[in-house]
């Protein structure tokens, strides 16, 4: 099913989306919302999908052939969403399961509140680079952040994985620079690391033509919270 999102408004056409098993929106122009609380979904969108796409997703699919504004799966449940382009703010935000992949960059506070629980584990895939307060205040799940677009800048921006209390950031590429707080230990990921996100990184380089051996010439990086350090105990009961 092909749907003109042109005149539409954001209720119109998830009313629509929904009388479909699979369907192509064309000529998304900011329309918010879209996909939200959805479970059985095929959606694929042509343009520019407004804030909180796949809110709430509950295991539907959706592919964006472009770039997506913020809140991108705003508190998902499950489900998949890929961005071909780059996205905008809070990526991710109180995600509780499924998975995003980015091809290009992220702006500020992904994987916000990202939490995990039970056989429920979010994970983030980033291509580029993202911007401040990266994993701030995550409490499970998995951010790998590849930093693979080539500008002299580190993979993440200032205050990354403030406030985190639980799950793991991966990071590819040189730190030198990134300040991060004395709440986490950083370490360079080891082979048994690495395997942890090895099927989440061959999905992303299946998904957008790249060469797993080339990403895995820069090392990594693991960003854990510190179990020593008693700012845990402000989140997590015994």
């Amino acid at each position: 099913m092909v749907i003109d999102a042109k005149e539409l408004d954001y209720r119109t056409l998830n009313e629509q989306i929904r009388k479909a098993e699979e369907c192509q929106i064309q000529n998304c122009h900011g329309q918010r919302f879209i996909g939200a609380g959805m479970k059985r979904q095929i959606i694929q969108i042509d343009g520019i999908p407004g804030n909180a796409l796949g809110a709430y997703l509950a295991g539907a699919q959706i592919t964006v052939n472009g770039n997506a504004q913020d809140a991108v799966g705003d508190t998902m449940n499950d489900g998949k969403i890929v961005v071909y382009g780059d996205i905008g703010d809070t990526l991710g935000y109180a995600m509780r399961g499924g998975k995003i992949l980015v091809k290009g960059n992220a702006g500020y506070r992904v994987g916000i509140h990202m939490k995990a629980y039970h056989e429920k584990k979010p994970e983030i895939i980033i291509g580029g680079k993202c911007g401040s307060f990266l994993g701030e205040y995550q409490a499970g799940g998995v951010l790998v952040v590849l930093g693979l677009y080539e500008d002299n800048r580190p993979p993440v921006g200032n205050f990354p994985c403030t406030g985190m209390h639980g799950g793991k950031v991966f990071l590819r590429g040189q730190l030198d620079g990134i300040h991060f707080p004395h709440t986490v230990t950083v370490t360079k990921a080891q082979k048994e690391d690495i395997a942890e996100i090895m099927p989440l990184m061959q999905e992303f380089c299946d998904t957008f033509s790249y060469v797993i051996e080339d990403i895995l010439k820069e090392p990594f990086w693991m960003v854990v919270p510190d179990t020593k350090n008693p700012y845990k105990q402000m989140y997590v009961a015994n």
